[in-house]
């Protein structure tokens, strides 16, 4: 009770804050989402997502160095695949020569200690921008976790520590780890997008890949924004199959999901800020309306707040830079 009480006690200097901070944001809990392309010596940037592009991978190699000089820990890959590649089940995704398999083995040649993450999902091979096969009108569950239970075993032989199945099939994770064990592959982790949304803060991420669906949306397999109760189940279930970590995807519209599977869960929790998060505050930014760093850190820390371990976003690099210098 005031006065015996005085809550300003405590905010008085920045070293007395820092003392009482509950939580603490550091470069470990960063993970960086690259997008990666064919052809040589290509940086060509994401117009609706200011600083981040799409590199070649002798490019790649160089992100690389930059990313481990600033204490990174993990990646996050997306390909962006030609479109004569793309077609209804998913065939490129199991090329042992495709991209992203290429793409993992030159992280781990050139950084072999980065934890590489591997995005696991059918729309950026789709010739209908889905993430699963197409029949009809309707996209098919089962047939499309079994090209996803391959797709990961690809990703796993090319040196993934992590898959990320992104696609919301019914099953995946279960069909995924029993491929891994199958082939030995008992180390090998699944983030799994546990509670992913049918959200619209995607653009910017569909048009950097080139991914949005052909037809319709994505309703029938994403979650819908209205249910939270809903996110908690899926997340139980996935466990229970066998992922290691999970996902919130979107994160900073969500932070009401992460903090309710905090409450719930002992897993590790994965939040992505995703493109259309970070693509708001660019604009802001760049008209002057809000401080750029400031908020930056400030939206990263409500993730840690909320219960996030781990935090996808596309802010990593410079916030690795203010993280070092602050320390």
């Amino acid at each position: 009770m005031y006065p015996n009480n005085r809550n300003r006690r405590l905010r008085q200097s920045p070293a007395i804050r820092a003392l009482v901070s509950e939580n603490h944001l550091t470069v470990n809990d960063l993970m960086f989402p690259l997008f990666v392309t064919e052809g040589t010596q290509v940086k060509e940037p994401i117009t609706a997502m200011p600083g981040c592009y799409r590199l070649s991978l002798d490019i790649l190699k160089e992100e690389l160095k930059v990313i481990s000089d600033l204490g990174i820990k993990s990646v996050l890959l997306f390909v962006k695949v030609d479109d004569a590649l793309k077609d209804n089940e998913g065939i490129e995704a199991l090329n042992p020569d495709g991209l992203m398999q290429r793409a993992v083995k030159v992280i781990k040649v050139n950084v072999p200690e980065i934890v590489v993450m591997t995005d696991v999902a059918l729309d950026p091979y789709s010739s209908f921008g889905h993430d699963g096969i197409v029949e009809k009108g309707k996209i098919l569950n089962d047939p499309t976790v079994e090209v996803l239970s391959q797709m990961a075993l690809s990703h796993a032989l090319a040196g993934a520590d992590f898959v990320a199945p992104s696609d919301m099939m019914d099953g995946r994770i279960m069909r995924i780890r029993t491929a891994l064990e199958q082939e030995g592959f008992f180390n090998t982790g699944i983030m799994s997008y546990s509670a992913k949304y049918a959200s619209a803060f995607y653009g910017p991420f569909r048009t950097a890949l080139d991914s949005a669906p052909g037809f319709g949306d994505k309703k029938t397999y994403q979650m819908d924004p209205a249910n939270r109760l809903k996110a908690i189940t899926e997340t139980y279930r996935d466990i229970e199959e066998g992922a290691d970590i999970i996902m919130v995807k979107p994160g900073l519209a969500y932070l009401d999901i992460v903090r309710e599977i905090r409450d719930k869960v002992e897993v590790p929790i994965a939040a992505y800020q995703v493109s259309g998060e970070y693509a708001m505050l660019k604009a802001a930014a760049e008209r002057e309306w809000l401080d750029h760093d400031a908020v930056m850190m400030e939206q990263l820390l409500a993730f840690k707040r909320a219960g996030a371990n781990i935090i996808a976003t596309y802010h990593a690099k410079e916030a690795a830079q203010l993280l070092i210098k602050k320390f």
